[in-house]
């Protein structure tokens, strides 16, 4: 898969809504993706999407047993239906890490039970006084979610109707979705995670041409839930044979982690949940290494990952983290072009030769 290849990929992949619970856009092009290079794709009860490469220069159950679990996450940061207004507005809090900052005021998709409405996200007028509330807050800048509504024009009525009820996700509209190119960068909302599955699907292509190299079956599982719960992370960790997951993220650019916007991988080697399986950082960045690419290590207590989830509970007995450089995490993000394909060739060559 060329780059452009790749940029054409992760924009349809962009423009799929997938709010956690809800990733059936996602879901579906990954499953077409996967289904050209691996030997067996399919969903588990849990909603992830698992394809496997088997080894096959080697007994299958050892192939089976000793397989790795490469993560990359389907859903987004979005919003969720709290209550709905007497006169059709919607009361929404986050569905995952986020904040109304996060979004701003936007065109959204409502995905109602039958059909996709339109709205816009309102923080209410920027031209009130302090005897408004919400005015108060939007000119403090410290809008929360009790200070958001959104506009719908429908009546409640009209709303339940069309199957609009507490619990229905709540979008960026897919008139928003669309990445920019900013010179050698790409940008858009949801790089976390539509980039890194983009890498993953890379891998596996690359993998396909390649597999009698590997000494153990190599799964890639499209997880549901990860900004919310880790839920199918956890169940795909339980399951599926194996005793490594390795995660595929967005790394967060910050001074305090000494990382930087470049191709380079951001290596994980710790997060608010925990350090991550020392060999297998240690394996990454020597894989990295040999790539060419200058690794960037990085201890970042301000993030988690499928991979930590799964360690922390004790549902995979090691794992590790590797992430694309990203500017703006959970923002209007941005990432080198040749950022996934980075990490792909990292990922593939650790993959050869895990031992290092």
């Amino acid at each position: 898969m060329t780059v452009e290849q790749q940029l054409q990929l992760l924009e349809e992949l962009l423009l799929a809504r997938g709010p956690a619970g809800q990733e059936d856009e996602v879901r579906a092009i990954c499953h077409r993706e996967l289904s050209g290079c691996c030997d067996e794709v399919w969903q588990d009860p849990a909603g992830n999407l698992i394809g496997v490469i088997k080894a096959t220069q080697v007994p299958r159950a050892e192939a089976e047993q000793h397989a790795i679990r490469i993560m990359a996450h389907q859903d987004e940061i979005a919003m969720v239906v709290k209550r709905i207004d007497d006169d059709g507005r919607l009361r929404v809090v986050a569905l995952g890490g986020a904040y109304p900052v996060n979004f701003g005021m936007c065109p959204v998709d409502i995905l109602g039970e039958s059909q996709v409405l339109s709205g816009a996200l309102s923080f209410g007028t920027m031209h009130g006084t302090t005897e408004t509330s919400q005015s108060k807050d939007v000119l403090q800048g410290d809008v929360q979610w009790n200070d958001v509504h959104v506009i719908t024009r429908y009546s409640k009525a009209e709303l339940g109707e069309l199957g609009v009820r507490a619990g229905t996700r709540v979008v960026l509209s897919r008139h928003w979705r669309k990445p920019l190119r900013i010179r050698d960068c790409i940008a858009a909302h949801f790089l976390d995670d539509r980039a890194p599955i983009v890498t993953a699907l890379t891998a596996a292509r690359m993998l396909c041409d390649c597999r009698e190299s590997l000494t153990a079956d190599v799964m890639f599982v499209f997880t549901t839930n990860e900004e919310e719960t880790n839920s199918g992370a956890q169940y795909a960790a339980r399951t599926l044979p194996g005793t490594l997951c390795i995660a595929l993220e967005v790394g967060p650019i910050a001074a305090e982690y000494d990382t930087r916007l470049s191709v380079d991988p951001i290596v994980l080697t710790g997060d608010e949940k925990g350090f991550y399986s020392r060999h297998v950082s240690e394996g990454l960045l020597k894989a990295a290494a040999r790539c060419g690419y200058c690794p960037q290590p990085a201890l970042m207590p301000g993030f988690a990952s499928d991979a930590s989830a799964v360690l922390g509970s004790g549902s995979s007995p090691t794992a590790g983290c590797l992430a694309i450089p990203t500017e703006n995490t959970h923002g209007y993000e941005v990432i080198m072009q040749h950022g996934m394909e980075a990490c792909a060739r990292t990922l593939v060559e650790y993959l050869r030769s895990p031992g290092g």
